[in-house]
C-alpha cells in the first residue's frame, strides 16, 4: 500500500466528504462545501478543521457578510411608523395644512410630551413652520422621506434578516445610521457580520484525490451488515491508534479559589484562627484604631471608596471610642503625644468599602483575644488604583496577627519568610525598611517574579502602643497585610494579576495549583 493509500484509508468519513467536491473545482465558499457534501453545519466546521490541522486544505479570507436586523425599537417603528409621519400626516389632512400647537398632540395621536421634540425635529428638517401659536406644513416632501424610511423598516420585518448587499446605497445609511455599536438595543437596527471564507487544496491535498473512494465507510461491523450482505459494499474503516483521545472536559474550581482554599487550610493547620468581618467598614476601625490620624491622604475619595447609602453607622462601641480619640488628640495612657488634633467622631463613623485587612485584626484585638493568639484573614479589599498587570480596584489581602508577652520583631520575619516560601513558592525574597501609622518597627516583603521581577507582597510590624492600649491588649502584636493575588501570581506562574478573576474558560481548565 502506497503512502497516500495509506493517509486516504485514515481519513474521517466526514473529511473524505469534505475533500471529494473538490475534483470538480479547485475553490469552493463554505456554503458550496455544505451544498455538496451533504454536511450539517456543525459537521462541516469539524471536519474543516481536522483538514486544516493536517494541512490538506487552506482558507482564504473572502471578506465579511453583513446582514442586518431589526431591534425592539425597529420593530415599533416598521409596526406603528414614525411618530414625525403622524404630525405631518394630521396637517396635511388638516385645511390649511396647519393646527395650533395645543391641538397637535391630541389630532395626530401622540403624548402631549412627546410633541414638542417631534416638532422641534420637523422644523429643524424644514418640514414645519410656526408663527404665532400655529404649526404650518412647509414641505411635503419630508413626509415622502419619512415613507421611504418607514418602507425599510417593513421590508427588514418581512425578511426577518437582510444582507445589507441587497439594499440601495441610501438604505444602507440609513441601516448603518440606526445601528449603535456600544448598546445595539438602543439603535432600530442590528448589523451582524459573518466572515466569508473560500477553501482550496494543499499540494498534498491534491495529491490525495486520487486515492479517495466514494465507498460508505462504516466504524464498526453489525450483524444487520453481515445478514443483509451490504457489508461488500462499504469499507471498514481502520483504527488509527496514533489518534488523540476525546478531550474530556470536566467541571472544576477556578484555580485561583483553589488556591486561596488550600492557604486558608495551611493556616487553619498551623493552628490559626480564622477572622471574618463585613466588606462594609466604618473609618473608626479601618483606620481610626488603626492610629491613622483623620488628615491623611488615603482617606479622601481618590483611595478609599465611600457607601453612598447609608452614610454613617449609628454608633461605635465604647470605650474604644474615646480611648482611640483621645490616643489621637495627645495619646491617652499610651505614653505617646498622639497626632495633637481635635478627633471628629461623626467622622469616624463613616460607612466605606473596606480599605484594608488589617480592620479585622482591630476588630480582634477589640473583643479579646487569646494570648497566646494566632489570627489570619483572608479579606476582600477596595481602593481606588489604576488597573495594570499588579493592581486592581479590589483585591484579596491575607492579614494576620499574633498575640503574645515573648513575640518579637525576628519572629515576624520568619513568619514572613515562611509564607513566601509555602504560599507564594516565592524561590527569591527579600525584606525592606518602611513605615505604617500603626507599626514600629515596620517592614516590607518582597518577592521576584519570574517575569514581571521583583514585587511588593505587602507589609508588616508590630503594632504601636497607641494601636493596642486603647483596645485593651497589654502584650505585643505582630501583624502583616500580604496581596494575597500577588502571592498567587508567583504560585500560578501568571503575570496579569487580572487572569486571577478572569472568566476565561480555557485558562480554568489548563491551570494547575501548584502548591
Amino acid at each position: 500500500m502506497s503512502h497516500h493509500e495509506e493517509i486516504a484509508e485514515r481519513l474521517h468519513p466526514l473529511e473524505t466528504q469534505i475533500l471529494l467536491p473538490f475534483k470538480g473545482a479547485p475553490r469552493l465558499s463554505c456554503d458550496s462545501l455544505a451544498e455538496a457534501s451533504g454536511l450539517a453545519q456543525s459537521q462541516l466546521r469539524t471536519a474543516i478543521e481536522w483538514l486544516l490541522a493536517k494541512n490538506l486544505i487552506i482558507a482564504r479570507d473572502e471578506g465579511v457578510e453583513e446582514s442586518a436586523t431589526l431591534t425592539r425599537l425597529g420593530e415599533q417603528v416598521a409596526q406603528s411608523g414614525f411618530p414625525e409621519a403622524a404630525v405631518l400626516r394630521a396637517l396635511e389632512d388638516r385645511e390649511g395644512k396647519s393646527v395650533s400647537l395645543k391641538d397637535l398632540p391630541a389630532l395626530a395621536g401622540v403624548a402631549r410630551e412627546e410633541a414638542s421634540p417631534l416638532i422641534g425635529s420637523l422644523k429643524k428638517q424644514g418640514a414645519i413652520d410656526i408663527r404665532e401659536g400655529v404649526i404650518h406644513l412647509v414641505n411635503g416632501e419630508v413626509l415622502k422621506v419619512i415613507g421611504e424610511r418607514e418602507a425599510l423598516f417593513r421590508k427588514v420585518r418581512e425578511k426577518g434578516r437582510v444582507d445589507l448587499k441587497e439594499l440601495t446605497p441610501a438604505e444602507r445609511e440609513e441601516v448603518r445610521g440606526g445601528f449603535k455599536k456600544r448598546t445595539p438595543e438602543k439603535g432600530f437596527f442590528r448589523i451582524e457580520e459573518k466572515p466569508l471564507l473560500s477553501y482550496e487544496l494543499t499540494g498534498g491535498g491534491r495529491e490525495l484525490l486520487p486515492y479517495l473512494r466514494c465507498r460508505p465507510v462504516v466504524n464498526q461491523l453489525t450483524s444487520q451488515l453481515i445478514a443483509s450482505g451490504k457489508w461488500r459494499d462499504c469499507d471498514l474503516r481502520k483504527y488509527d491508534i496514533t489518534l488523540n483521545p476525546p478531550r474530556l472536559v470536566i467541571g472544576k474550581k477556578h484555580p485561583y479559589r483553589q488556591f486561596l482554599e488550600r492557604v486558608r487550610a495551611k493556616l487553619i493547620a498551623l493552628g490559626f484562627e480564622e477572622m471574618k468581618g463585613s466588606v462594609v467598614e466604618t473609618e473608626f476601625w479601618d483606620m481610626d484604631a488603626l492610629f491613622m490620624p483623620q488628615f491623611h491622604s488615603a482617606r479622601n475619595i481618590h483611595d478609599v471608596y465611600f457607601v453612598h447609602e447609608p452614610r454613617y453607622a449609628k454608633q461605635i462601641s465604647e470605650p474604644f471610642l474615646s480611648q482611640v480619640a483621645a490616643s489621637h488628640e495627645h495619646g491617652g495612657t499610651t505614653g505617646s503625644t498622639g497626632w495633637s488634633y481635635c478627633f471628629d467622631r461623626e467622622k469616624t463613623k463613616r460607612l466605606i468599602l473596606r480599605s484594608q485587612g488589617t480592620a479585622l485584626s482591630a476588630r480582634t484585638l477589640a473583643s479579646g483575644p487569646s494570648i497566646p493568639g494566632k489570627y489570619f484573614a483572608i479579606a476582600r479589599c477596595f481602593r481606588y488604583e489604576q488597573i495594570d498587570v499588579t493592581h486592581g480596584t479590589d483585591f484579596f489581602q491575607i492579614e494576620g496577627i499574633v498575640v503574645d508577652r515573648d513575640i518579637n520583631f525576628r519572629k515576624l520575619l520568619g513568619l514572613l519568610k515562611l509564607f513566601a516560601k509555602e504560599v507564594a513558592q516565592a524561590q527569591e525574597i527579600k525584606f525592606a525598611p518602611a513605615y505604617f501609622p500603626f507599626t514600629e518597627p515596620s517592614v516590607e516583603l518582597h518577592a521576584k517574579h519570574p517575569q514581571l521581577g521583583w514585587m511588593e507582597l505587602g507589609g508588616a510590624g508590630i503594632f504601636r502602643p497607641e494601636v493596642t492600649s486603647p483596645l485593651n491588649v497589654d502584650v505585643p502584636v505582630i501583624a502583616w497585610g500580604l496581596g494575597i493575588d500577588r502571592m498567587a501570581m508567583v504560585s500560578l506562574g501568571i503575570k496579569d494579576i487580572r487572569q486571577l478573576f478572569t472568566h476565561d474558560l480555557e485558562f480554568i481548565r489548563q491551570s494547575k495549583v501548584v502548591f
